[in-house]
C-alpha cells in the first residue's frame, strides 16, 4: 500500500531526472577542474554513458543506488508497494547495466562506475577514479 495518492505519486516520479543528476554534477565539476575534457550521454556508445573522455577511450557511468541495485547499499531496498513489479524492473536494469558494461569493454573502452552512495565521501572516490584516470593517460 503507497502512503500517497496515485496523482501525487506521478508528480514525484516525474520529478525524478536522468540527467544532469546531483552526483552526475559533481563528478563532472571534478573533472574539468583537474582538467579533464568530456562528452556527455554519448548516443553511439551502448548504454549512452554519462561522460566520456573518448581520448582515453573511457566511459564513467554514475548510478543512483536505487535504480541501479546497487548489491549491499542501504539505499537500494525494495519498495513494499508492488515488489513483484519493482524486484523485476530492477534487476532487469542491473543485468542491462552488465551487458552494456560487457559490450563497451569487448569494443575496446575502459569503463568506470561510480555509484551514488559512494559519492557521499566523495574526496576518497574521486581521488580514486583520478589515479586511474592518471594511469590511462600515461
Amino acid at each position: 500500500m503507497d502512503i500517497v495518492d496515485p496523482a501525487q505519486r506521478s508528480r514525484m516520479m516525474s520529478g525524478i531526472r536522468g540527467k544532469d543528476t546531483k552526483p552526475e554534477m559533481l563528478v563532472r565539476r571534478f573533472l574539468h577542474a583537474h582538467g579533464y575534457r568530456y562528452r556527455l550521454h554519448r548516443k553511439d556508445l551502448p548504454g549512452k554513458p554519462d561522460i566520456v573522455l573518448s581520448r582515453l577511450r573511457v566511459c564513467i557511468f554514475v548510478h543512483g543506488c536505487f535504480w541501479h541495485h546497487h548489491p549491499g547499499c542501504r539505499f537500494a531496498v525494495l519498495p513494499k508497494s508492488r515488489p513483484e513489479f519493482w524486484e523485476a524492473k530492477l534487476l532487469a536494469n542491473a543485468a542491462r547495466d552488465q551487458r552494456v558494461l560487457k559490450s563497451l569493454n569487448e569494443a575496446g573502452w575502459r569503463t568506470f562506475v561510480v555509484w551514488e552512495c559512494e559519492l557521499r565521501r566523495s574526496e576518497e572516490v574521486l581521488l580514486r577514479l583520478l589515479e586511474q584516470l592518471q594511469e590511462r593517460r600515461a
